[in-house]
């Protein structure tokens, strides 16, 4: 071969290799533009695989390797490209399952363990219940509530004559009248007396009938279901001759015989459902027939465990603490309303040591206190009009129950009778037509209430200790008192021109307390701060002033 064509020769192959070179050029690029796809639908490929897995029994689908996980080893010649998935001792771990947790906590170290924080869990339980009544051990002990029956939860209401009360002279009216009752945070109604008893005849007493003057028997039943859903209980007066003048049982020779017909009646009405009985004159009775006042106490007395809302009220003409203490423990009864705080204005220092002997010689729970009566008459007609409220505020905190005629939150007057026609125009509001006489009667009456809604909420003064702390020829200061509740000092002057000034070097008591009600609220304002050392009431005031729990 010539030079030539050797020389052509070699630009051939070296063409001819420029030109293989660029088909494998060419070739290369489209595996790479495969390989580029199939990175581009490898994330759906994979999510289509996982969701073509059977689920595991743990509700999951097995692992896929992800593709950072995966090893390309060469691409085929159609472009496929093989991965090399992890071993499994490669695999991450992702916690126990159920049977490998079962295996472990079967293991003895674990079982160790388990009871290990078991026994501190209860030792730190028992520890705080230790602290616990620790605690409360060297707290101040809460005294046990006293047992107390409903005639110490409120007023009595006596309501001696049904026609004067209402404007419909009847049991009926009475009725109609429950809601105002119920205002008065009254606890017990005293009805009567409403029997057929014409004056001085003992054979024609009729205890079971009612007195068509007051009504009849539906009447009265219906006034027990009114008073039952205002929480308040009916007590029947059955005094025998109540309309006589030949003492309250007739005669020395009727007396039996009408203790007996009394004991059928108090079957009867207990029957009808009244809450109690109230009767005049027991001092003679127990003196004159002492077994058939103990069968009347049996009857009205027997089954109070079932029906704990009986009570026996007795009424004596006296007026000696001593003497009415002693009757006190020797009738039997439940209350004993009496004369121990007199007609008119007391002498305070006389009045403190009456209520001082009563309270020390007996529960509180026996303990009735009034001023006024069927026979005296009203609360207003027996002391200065000016002392009303004053006397309100008394009978309302002093240890005991309470008891009011009607129309005594009212101020109201007896007239030519005993049994004056009650006022009801002072429910009317204030319009500037109403007399001044009405303005007044309102004004007695709202604070009657102020002082019974006060009284029924706090302990101190429904059942509290009581303390004398201060008395004189004019004036009067006690305190009621019990265990961890706020308490209440009350006091009283009685004069009717000087102011008192009463000081009170008792230990136990702040220098200074706020008033909670006043019987002159321009003097001393409900809320205002009173020094208790340096305390002054104004001719005929009272005050009842409280002093909050400290610890």
């Amino acid at each position: 071969m010539n030079t030539e064509e050797t020389n052509v020769d070699v630009e051939g192959a070296q063409n001819i290799s420029v030109e293989k070179k660029d088909s494998l050029d060419a070739a290369q690029a489209a595996v790479d533009a495969d390989a580029t796809e199939a990175d581009v639908s490898e994330a759906d490929l994979d999510q289509e695989e996982q969701e073509k897995q059977p689920m595991t029994a743990s509700g999951d689908r097995p692992a896929v390797a992800p593709p950072e996980m995966r090893e390309e080893v060469g691409a085929e010649k159609n472009g496929s490209v093989k991965l090399k998935v992890l071993d499994e001792a490669e695999e991450k771990f992702i916690g126990l399952n159920k049977e490998e947790l079962l295996r472990v906590a079967g293991t003895p170290g674990w079982v160790r363990t388990r009871w290990a924080l078991l026994l501190v869990f209860w030792l730190g339980w028992l520890g705080m219940l230790v602290g616990a009544v620790l605690i409360l051990l060297q707290a101040p002990g809460c005294r046990e509530l006293p047992a107390t029956s409903w005639w110490n939860e409120g007023p009595l209401y006596q309501i001696g004559n049904i026609q004067a009360f209402t404007d419909m002279h009847n049991l009926k009216g009475l009725e109609q009248k429950m809601n105002s009752l119920s205002q008065l945070k009254v606890k017990g109604l005293v009805v009567g007396p409403i029997h057929v008893a014409p004056p001085d005849e003992a054979i024609s007493l009729r205890f079971e009938e009612i007195s068509p003057d007051a009504g009849n028997l539906d009447q009265f039943k219906g006034v027990i279901q009114a008073a039952r859903r205002k929480g308040i209980s009916v007590v029947l007066d059955l005094t025998p001759n109540y309309q006589g003048s030949s003492g309250p049982w007739f005669s020395i020779n009727s007396v039996t015989n009408v203790a007996e017909r009394l004991k059928s009646a108090l079957v009867f009405w207990l029957n009808e459902g009244v809450d109690g009985i109230q009767l005049s004159g027991v001092e003679q009775l127990v003196n004159m027939v002492p077994s058939l006042w103990a069968d009347i106490q049996a009857i009205i007395h027997n089954g109070m465990d079932k029906d704990p809302r009986r009570l026996l009220l007795g009424i004596t003409e006296s007026s000696s603490a001593e003497n009415v203490s002693a009757l006190l423990s020797s009738t039997g009864v439940d209350l004993l309303i009496s004369n121990v705080l007199t007609s008119g204005d007391p002498e305070p220092t006389r009045f403190a040591e009456t209520i001082q002997h009563l309270y020390s010689n007996h529960s509180q729970t026996k303990l009735a206190w009034n001023l006024g009566g069927r026979v005296e008459g009203h609360l207003a007609s027996l002391v200065n009009q000016a002392h009303v409220k004053l006397y309100q505020l008394l009978l309302l905190t002093l240890p005991g129950t309470p008891v009011f005629s009607y129309g005594d939150e009212i101020g109201l007057m007896d007239g030519d009778s005993k049994f004056p026609k009650m006022l009801w125009d002072f429910e009317e509001e204030l319009n500037g037509t109403l007399q001044e006489e009405q303005t007044e009667q309102l004004s007695f009456r709202k604070f009657f209430c102020s002082v019974t809604e006060l009284r029924a909420k706090e302990r101190s003064l429904l059942y509290g200790d009581f303390l004398l702390l201060s008395n004189s020829s004019s004036s009067l200061v006690y305190l009621r008192v019990w265990d961890q509740n706020d308490r209440y000092l009350a006091a009283f002057n009685w004069g009717a021109e000087e102011e008192a000034v009463l000081q009170m070097n008792n230990a136990g008591l702040p220098r200074h307390a706020a008033v909670a009600l006043s019987t002159n609220s321009s003097a001393l304002p409900e809320g205002s701060s009173v020094d208790l050392m340096n305390l002054r009431l104004g001719p005929g005031q009272a005050a009842l002033i409280k002093l909050p729990y400290t610890g």
